[in-house]
């Protein structure tokens, strides 16, 4: 723990100049620091906050934060020229993984600028206008993952198991939103509609801003917190912090796993209800 004693200036010198200590120790060394930093007011709240998602994107992998195969939006290649213009435009992402036969079988990405820009074209063919697929394996660090982004110009890359099997989709911005935080664009859907979503295997997709009414009305839940009113704001409150990607927090019968989350909120859940102690 940083001296209380020493100034702000005296203890970046030290960490500078000290001998090294092992990563984990210095590291936190140099966030405690600049957390004194930000409370002095020589660094703002947001900075200290884009610097500590540095430090994250450092220690997390692919796997942490990718987009799981039953939430991709995928594009089949044998579906209609029609049905995919449909999809794309339903969906409103800029980049779509394509498959032949089975989802583990990516043949390509579809960029939507592509398929609308030329899909009225003579012999228009969507296989013709596939960019390549590029695959990582689940545990590829997020900075080197970012880097090859920016080395390759590349936005989307598959996410592959030990098995070679879709794990996932992961994109630059989901990188870059462990630095800066939740990114919205112009397709991004705010209606309250799209705050809770049913996936096959019965868990509830949510979203941190889910006000408690909405989501106690869709899973018969009783959460009433004084002073709480969003899902994110609860499963803080109960945690007493901010919790890590991955991690699972029981409330009250619910089981919440953390899917998207930066330094400073949550931004997405899994929702799953416990089996009831029948002893």
């Amino acid at each position: 723990m940083p001296d209380p004693n020493k100034s702000l200036l005296e203890r970046l010198s030290e960490f500078l100049t000290s001998q090294p200590s092992s990563p984990t120790v210095r590291r936190q060394e140099l966030i405690d620091t600049l957390r004194d930093a930000q409370i002095e007011g020589l660094i703002d709240a947001d900075a200290l906050s884009m610097i500590e998602g540095v430090f994250q994107v450092g220690q997390l992998s692919a796997r942490d934060i990718l987009v799981p195969r039953a939430q991709i939006d995928w594009i089949d290649i044998n579906l209609s020229l029609s049905e995919i213009i449909k999809n794309v435009i339903t969906a409103a992402h800029s980049r779509f993984p394509v498959f032949e036969g089975s989802r583990n079988n990516v043949i390509g990405t579809l960029l939507a600028k592509d398929l609308l820009r030329h899909s009225t074209e003579k012999d228009f063919q969507v296989r013709d206008w596939l960019r390549p697929a590029v695959f990582i394996p689940e545990s590829k660090r997020l900075s080197v993952l970012l880097r090859d982004f920016k080395d390759n110009r590349n936005h989307l890359a598959i996410v592959v198991d030990e098995y070679s099997g879709v794990a996932g989709i992961i994109t630059i911005e989901d990188v870059l939103e462990q630095i800066v935080g939740d990114i919205e664009d112009e397709h991004d859907i705010d209606e309250e509609a799209d705050n809770l979503i049913a996936l096959d295997n019965g868990d509830m997709r949510v979203k941190g801003i889910t006000e408690l009414d909405q989501f106690n009305q869709a899973l018969g839940t009783q959460f009433d917190v004084e002073g709480i009113e969003t899902i994110a704001g609860l499963v803080i409150q109960h945690l007493g912090r901010v919790p890590k990607i991955g991690e699972r927090i029981s409330i009250e019968g619910i089981e919440f796993e953390i899917q998207r989350a930066d330094p400073r909120q949550i931004h997405i859940l899994l929702a799953r209800q416990l089996p009831k102690n029948t002893n």
